[in-house]
């Protein structure tokens, strides 16, 4: 049973089709990247199987929990990295990691080790008593990618991953995504930043006018092709 199962998949916005009966499925322990020009329709995809847009049509299952059948388990199946940070301003850092533990019923100890484990690595011990407004993007986007990576969950989605993080930040957030695959988390990933996401992923997905027009290993992907007006 594949981890993340996309079939026939179609999205239509304000009357115009956007994603058109998309097809395909990641496995344990693997990294799909989902590349493509802007426009493509690589965020509407990711919005779709996160259940921020509404599908047409088609079939999304994550871990044998179908979306449209078992809403509480399949977002439970899943954690999701998205491009911009989606902080609530009235909690605290460490209040944000305690929204999270508390959705994926994390286990009080887990959680503690876990939160010291992250801040500690992104740097960020000073900040858990701060709220959003006080800090940059970029320590936006590390509570963000902490937040993303607190819970063991079947399925890791992620959209951009490297926009505003440092040189150190992102090394340590590679070292992560290692961990989880090591522990059998499966990746969806969508970055411009082609040349990391080709160390990280073990296949691709190729989009074009919301259409999956060619996909295979992530060794045979070579660029996206220029687009002619």
């Amino acid at each position: 049973m594949p981890t993340l199962l996309v079939d026939s998949v179609s999205t239509v916005l304000s009357k115009k089709r956007i994603l058109e009966a998309i097809t395909f499925e990641l496995h344990k322990g693997e990294v799909l990247a989902l590349v493509g020009h802007n426009g493509a329709g690589k965020s509407t995809l990711i919005k779709t199987i996160v259940g921020v847009l509404n599908k047409t049509s088609g079939n999304i299952v994550i871990n044998g929990s179908d979306q449209d059948d078992d809403l509480l388990s399949y977002k439970q199946s899943f954690s999701y990295l998205p491009e911009e940070p989606l902080l609530l301003s009235e909690l605290t850092v460490l209040q944000h990691f305690q929204l999270y533990g508390k959705s994926y019923q994390i286990s009080e100890t887990s959680l503690h080790e876990r939160i010291d484990d992250y801040v500690t690595g992104f740097e960020l011990t000073d900040k858990l008593n701060e709220y959003p407004e006080s800090l940059s993007k970029g320590m936006r986007q590390k509570v963000q990618t902490i937040c993303a990576f607190l819970p063991d969950t079947p399925l890791l989605i992620i959209d951009e991953p490297f926009m505003g993080l440092d040189v150190y930040a992102i090394a340590y957030f590679e070292q992560l995504l290692k961990d989880k695959i090591v522990k059998g988390t499966s990746i969806l990933i969508t970055s411009h930043q082609l040349d990391r996401v080709k160390n990280i992923a073990d296949r691709y997905v190729l989009l074009q006018e919301g259409k999956l027009v060619q996909s295979g290993s992530i060794d045979d992907f070579d660029t996206i092709t220029r687009r002619t007006e």
